[in-house]
This record gives structure tokens, C-alpha cells and sequence, in this order.
């Protein structure tokens, strides 16, 4: 890896390891894991957690690879940078690129996500000052310093961490019987059958979760403004297994236990109607707090991620130069501000334009984890191949069964891709996505010539 690919040039190793660790816990439970996974069960039925199971083990082998390479060359931009010397300049420039447009898109689709909570508590203001007012918030921790994004990642993440743990313990003695007034009833996993639509459904199922994992990798580039980051990556992507196993997998298979899965609601959160079972009051009100702080979590997260890709994507001249500025306290506060009005711009057109603009951003960057993953699967198949024949001594963390495991990580992550044209609402994302991936590497091909 090149000496300047690890250089962060102006930024300061501002994020301890509490932080990274945090970020590295919460950085995979989203908003859509305590409001989606009731719409997964009811497409898959009870075998949601095998469909779970199949999407965190596609990203806990993905997260492996990137820890393998993350470990050996610890780099502003992390996968970009891989992509880019393993694969070529068009890999990193599309990755690069399309991770950025994914995130500030998501900026927006939380603060618009968390207004609407917000708005039901205070019907009085309009929804959409809400998601000016987080988007504002957030901007400001994020220009004020690495620290204080890590800061308030880590008290957000440790809320929605604190939640999945609680609902766990409680979870199991009420499937157990042991919680007053329940009895056994983890029978309700087989109700009509483990397999209650078909096989078909599990896929179907794995194609709309797997985008609910993405945010694992964010740990890779925060480890960058760490004092320690080989030491952060390597914890970071060994803990990923138990991550997945217990927030997402053994989370959901404890409501599907808990309530019968046709009974489990869609529109409301599984969480809040499970609490309600164990008759702790206010439940509903208890977990929209949870999942505002989960949506103001993705948001903190996104403007971060999307403002340094930016800052690391022109270093190779492919972003203007004047994004490289930095503060006196190492902020790229450029970069904040191109990313983050890029979502004021999303947040305004989800009021004015939601069927059309709004829809076609947020679209459009739908299967953009999947060729993310792709492309990392192809750049650890090269790396590893260059880094045992010039530097072996700096793989201190290895993918298991390399090739063939990458290999097949590589072409599950494909799999996946096709298996979107037989699901219809994933159909859409993955047309509109790949017109992204067209016009991005349209432009980079104009830029190389020129």
C-alpha cells in the first residue's frame, strides 16, 4: 500500500478505543432492525432467522476480508484505497463514489425518519422542520471535532446496544416461562412450519436484509482517526460473528418465539409489541425513543463516513482539492458541508418531490452495499495474493480458507444481485442503482481522458 494511502494529511487521531469499539457495536443496528424485521418475518415467516443467519454470514465474511487488508495497510478511505490498487483506479473511483452518494442519501432518509417520531410526540410543528433541526444538530457535532462525533456515536450506539441486550435477557425468560404470567413458547418458531412460504422466501428475505448490516465497514474508516488502528480494525472485524449472532439473528428469533409470526406487526416496531407482552408500560413510546436514537445514530454515522470517503477520494484527484481543508482541530469541514447539504437537498425534496426525486435518490443507491461488497471481495482476492508474495509478515489477520471461501463470498454477494430481479420491490432499487454505477463510471472514464 502506498505510504501516502495512510497518511490522514490533516486529520488528528482524535477517536479512542471506547469510541471505535462503540462504533464498531453499533454501527450494524439500525433503525430498520426495530421497525423492518416485521416486515421480513411476514414475507419469510418464522424462518426470517434463517434468512438473518444467511445475510450476516455474507457480511461477517465480507467484514473478515476487509479486516485482513485493513490490518496489513490501515488507510484514509479504507476499501476505496484497496479497490483502487488491487483493482485499478476505476474500482476506487466507483466505490469510492457510490459509497459517498449512498450515505448522504441515507443522511437524509434518517432525519426524515426521525421527524416522523418526533412528530407524533409534538403534532403542532411541521415534519419537515424536525428533519432540518437533526440534520443542524448533527452537522455541528460532526464540524466541531472527530471526538465529538465519536463522543456522541458512542452514547447513541451504547442506547440502542443497551436496548438489544435487555430485550434479550427479558426475551429469554419470557419464551422460557420464567417471567410472571408467560409460559414456554418457543414453539411459536415452528408455527405452520419453520418454513412457512416456501423456500423461496428465505432468499427472498436475505435479498431485503442484507442492506439492514450495511454500516459494519464505517469502522474501517473511523479507525483511521485512531491512535491505535491496526489494534481497532483486527477487534473490530474478530467481533463481528457475535455481533451479528446476537443483535440481529438471536433478536428476531426471540420475537418469532414471543409473539406467533403472523400476529408480529409491520407497520409498528416487533420490539415495542414484545416489550408490550412482558407488560412493561409505555413500551411503544420506550422503543420509538430507542429507534430515534438509532435513526440520529445512521445520521451521525452517514455525514461522517460520506465527508471523509470525500476527503480521501481526492487525494487522487477525483473530488475538488478544496475539500482536502481542514480546521485547527482536524475536521475536514469542507467536505462536512458538501456532503451534508446534499442531504438538506434530499430533505427538502422528500417533502416537495417524495414519489419522484426523493424516491429516485433513495432508490438509486439501493443495491449499492452489494456491489460495495463485491468489489471488496475482488480487491482481498488480489491483495492477499500480492501481500504473500511481497509482505507476508503484515497479514496478522487472515481470511479463512482463502481462496475458495473469498471466492464464494464473492459469488453469494452476486447471488444476491440476480436474486433482485425476482423480487419485485427490490427490482426497482437494483434498475435504478445500476443506472448510479453506469454514470459514475461514465465519469470517470471523462476524467481519466481528460
Amino acid at each position: 500500500m502506498d505510504t501516502d494511502a495512510r497518511d490522514t494529511e490533516g486529520l488528528k487521531p482524535n477517536l479512542r478505543q471506547r469510541h471505535v469499539r462503540m462504533i464498531a457495536l453499533g454501527g450494524i443496528i439500525g433503525a430498520s432492525l426495530f421497525i423492518g424485521s416485521g416486515a421480513v418475518i411476514h414475507t419469510v415467516g418464522p424462518a426470517a432467522v434463517l434468512s438473518y443467519a444467511l445475510g450476516g454470514l455474507l457480511v461477517v465474511l465480507v467484514m473478515r476480508m476487509l479486516g485482513e487488508m485493513a490490518t496489513a495497510s490501515p488507510a484514509l478511505g479504507s476499501f476505496m484505497e484497496y479497490a483502487r490498487e488491487a483493482l485499478g483506479g476505476w474500482a476506487g473511483f466507483t466505490i469510492g463514489w457510490l459509497y459517498w452518494y449512498f450515505w448522504v442519501g441515507v443522511v437524509a432518509f434518517e432525519a426524515v425518519a426521525g421527524a416522523k417520531i418526533l412528530e407524533k410526540w409534538v403534532p403542532s410543528v411541521p415534519q419537515w422542520v424536525f428533519s432540518l433541526v437533526l440534520m443542524l444538530l448533527l452537522t455541528v457535532t460532526n464540524l466541531l471535532s472527530a471526538r465529538s462525533f465519536g463522543e456522541t456515536e458512542f452514547w447513541l450506539a451504547s442506547i440502542k446496544v443497551t436496548t438489544i441486550v435487555v430485550f434479550m435477557v427479558l426475551g429469554l425468560l419470557f419464551v422460557l416461562g420464567f417471567w410472571p404470567g408467560a409460559h414456554l413458547s418457543a414453539g411459536n418458531i415452528a408455527q405452520d412450519g419453520f418454513v412457512a412460504n416456501g423456500a423461496f422466501s428465505v432468499i427472498h428475505g436475505v435479498v431485503i436484509v442484507i442492506f439492514s448490516y450495511f454500516g459494519a465497514e464505517i469502522v474501517t474508516i473511523a479507525a483511521a482517526e485512531s491512535s491505535e488502528p491496526e489494534k481497532a480494525v483486527q477487534k473490530a472485524t474478530a467481533t463481528t460473528v457475535w455481533r451479528v449472532i446476537l443483535f440481529y439473528v438471536g433478536s428476531v428469533a426471540l420475537i418469532v418465539m414471543i409473539i406467533p409470526w403472523r400476529e408480529v406487526p409491520t407497520e409498528t416496531s416487533p420490539f415495542a409489541a414484545a416489550f408490550g407482552r412482558f407488560g412493561i408500560p409505555a413500551a411503544e413510546t420506550i422503543v420509538s425513543a430507542v429507534v430515534l436514537t438509532a435513526a440520529l445514530s445512521v445520521l451521525n454515522s452517514g455525514l461522517y463516513t460520506a465527508s471523509r470517503m470525500l476527503f480521501a477520494l481526492r487525494r487522487h484527484g477525483w473530488a475538488p482539492r478544496w475539500v482536502a481543508d481542514t480546521n485547527a482541530r482536524g475536521v475536514p469541514w469542507k467536505a462536512i458541508l458538501l456532503s451534508t447539504s446534499v442531504g438538506y437537498v434530499a430533505v427538502i425534496m422528500s417533502y416537495v418531490s417524495p414519489d419522484q426525486i426523493f424516491y429516485f435518490i433513495i432508490n438509486s443507491a439501493g443495491a449499492v452495499a452489494l456491489f460495495v461488497y463485491a468489489i471488496i471481495a475482488g480487491s482481498q482476492l488480489r491483495m492477499r495474493r500480492t501481500l504473500e508474495a511481497e509482505a507476508p509478515e503484515r497479514l496478522k489477520l487472515r481470511m479463512w480458507g482463502y481462496p475458495w471461501l473469498s471466492r464464494l463470498t464473492l459469488a453469494g454477494t452476486l447471488l444476491v444481485v440476480v436474486s433482485m430481479l425476482f423480487v419485485e420491490d427490490a427490482r426497482s432499487q437494483l434498475y435504478l442503482s445500476l443506472i448510479s454505477l453506469a454514470a459514475i463510471l461514465g465519469i470517470y472514464q471523462v476524467i481519466r481522458r481528460r
